[in-house]
């Protein structure tokens, strides 16, 4: 039996509710997307509002999955749970290398295999990557990586978190090209997550052309984002509006959806927000304003898509 063809579009998703939300202070060097207001319980709360809503709207049109995070040890950025891990149709999960040391207990065996169970869906193999964190080195799941699923292209932005052996160790293992580039913002710092920089969906993509400075990477980044999609250009302000970080999925009626941000739909022109509907039936407007202030990451960083087969 042939294993099932590649798609862009997941038609479920897991998501992580937060135990201890916080600003990381371990992750705030790399990311200038977040912010360092220490938190209350009036944070808490607001978090878990943004959360439930947005697990709630998604679970009308695709299939979510909610696990939930342990108070101990204290994982404040666990509401992110696409980069420890990201889930293939031919079966495959992958496990990552993180830079936080907070970080690393996100990455949880158990829930994978709850995952499984509970679906239930069919585990073919794990490819476990984490053991770069012992050479430093780090790749930090689909917010390092924005794959191209149909055409087994990952497209990569260096920086301190998407290092060149980890990535080319998922190549080899997945089966994919890769596309890296260097992006940065508009102080000329280098971007946290290619995930901030752009998204892809089926024909249809968008990323921050010019946050890459150099002319040859952007103009073959584009020309290989072109050859398969309608490509939407983002300015540096609305990649800091989090434009960038948005998820395409499917619907149960298969239609194609759009999941961003409340900040991060408002910073789109009319012009682009038609592009996309040409494409995509339901361009969502999330509010998730705490998350993205202290977390530094967006809806797309919420959701970690679900591939795999069903067993």
């Amino acid at each position: 039996m042939s294993p099932p063809a590649d798609t862009q579009c997941a038609g479920a998703v897991l998501l992580v509710r937060p135990a201890t939300f916080a600003s990381n202070p371990e992750t705030l060097a790399t990311n200038r997307f977040q912010g360092a207001l220490a938190p209350g319980e009036f944070v808490r709360e607001a978090v878990l509002h943004e959360f439930d809503q947005l697990a709630g709207l998604l679970a009308d049109e695709v299939r979510v999955h909610v696990v939930h995070d342990t108070p101990e040890p204290p994982k404040p950025d666990a509401v992110f749970p696409n980069n420890w891990f990201s889930t293939h149709a031919d079966g495959t999960v992958v496990l990552y290398p993180m830079l936080a040391p907070s970080r690393r207990a996100e990455r949880r065996r158990e829930l994978v295999d709850a995952l499984a169970t509970e679906g239930p869906y069919r585990i073919a193999r794990v490819v476990d990557l984490s053991h770069f964190e012992l050479q430093g080195a780090f790749l930090e799941g689909t917010g390092s990586l924005v794959l191209d699923r149909v055409a087994h292209v990952a497209y990569a932005c260096r920086s301190p978190r998407t290092h060149a052996a980890p990535l080319a160790a998922f190549a080899r293992a997945m089966g994919y090209e890769i596309e890296a580039f260097d992006a940065v913002d508009d102080g000329g710092t280098p971007i946290y997550h290619t995930n901030v920089v752009m998204w892809i969906g089926d024909g249809i993509a968008a990323i921050g052309a010019e946050a890459i400075a150099d002319r040859e990477q952007r103009r073959r980044v584009l020309d290989r984002l072109s050859a398969r999609h309608e490509v939407v250009e983002l300015s540096h302000a609305q990649l800091a509006a989090f434009a960038g970080n948005a998820l395409a999925l499917r619907g149960r009626d298969g239609s194609q959806l759009l999941e961003m941000s409340h900040r991060a739909f408002h910073a789109l022109t009319d012009t682009q927000r038609a592009t996309i509907r040409r494409h995509a039936r339901w361009l969502t407007a999330h509010p998730v304003y705490t998350i993205e202030r202290l977390g530094g990451g967006s809806v797309r960083c919420m959701l970690a898509e679900v591939f795999l087969p069903p067993a």
